[in-house]
């Protein structure tokens, strides 16, 4: 496939997506929306399911470039923003909310999501190999479950609590995944 044409197809999925829903997303809408005959979206992608998982990874609406700032605690800060970003700023945000309210009742969608997020996730690594090489972190920690702290925290923030994040939220996520909140044993805080 003409990669224009896949750009356009890709495009149309995700529009049609944070305009109607995945429930009013249709391969023939689709279709209709980039100029091509739906037997030309179903030799290339089997399902509705299929296409808005290759929509997700590929198209550039959920683009993303791991941060380079220098140091561990810059690019996570950054990686929280952008994602904060995404979940804020129509249409990445109706385009997330939708795909991801979608996939609960959808073990084809769930697959392709997966896929997404394996995706952002090799991007991500990035981060931490450089971080390695710095020495501010040895091979201990998890980057899977630093990412999956921090994206969490502002997917439960925005999506599902409703609330906004004020200026302090990314240092304070940032702060308390590489740093932690407990006191170190014997010692009180405040002392």
């Amino acid at each position: 496939m003409a990669p224009r044409r896949k750009h356009d197809i890709l495009n149309a999925t995700l529009d049609l997506l944070a305009e109607k829903g995945y429930e009013g997303l249709t391969v023939e809408g689709v279709a209709e929306r980039s100029g091509v005959n739906k037997t030309t979206i179903y030799r290339w992608w089997p399902s509705k399911a299929a296409l808005l998982g290759a929509a997700l990874v590929e198209a550039r609406a959920l683009d993303f470039e791991a941060p380079d700032t220098g140091s561990l605690r810059g690019d996570l800060h950054a990686v929280v923003e952008a994602t904060a970003r995404l979940l804020t700023t129509p249409p990445a945000s109706d385009i997330a909310v939708a795909a991801l309210g979608a996939a609960a009742g959808n073990p084809e969608l769930a697959a392709a999501i997966q896929g997404f997020f394996a995706d952002r996730y090799a991007r991500e690594l990035p981060i931490f190999e450089r971080a390695r090489a710095r020495g501010e972190i040895d091979d201990e920690p998890d980057p899977m479950m630093i990412m999956d702290l921090l994206a969490g925290a502002v997917w439960l923030r925005v999506v599902f609590r409703g609330l906004p994040l004020d200026e302090s939220f990314t240092g304070d996520a940032v702060s308390v995944v590489l740093g932690g909140v407990a006191a170190e044993p014997g010692s009180r805080r405040g002392d």
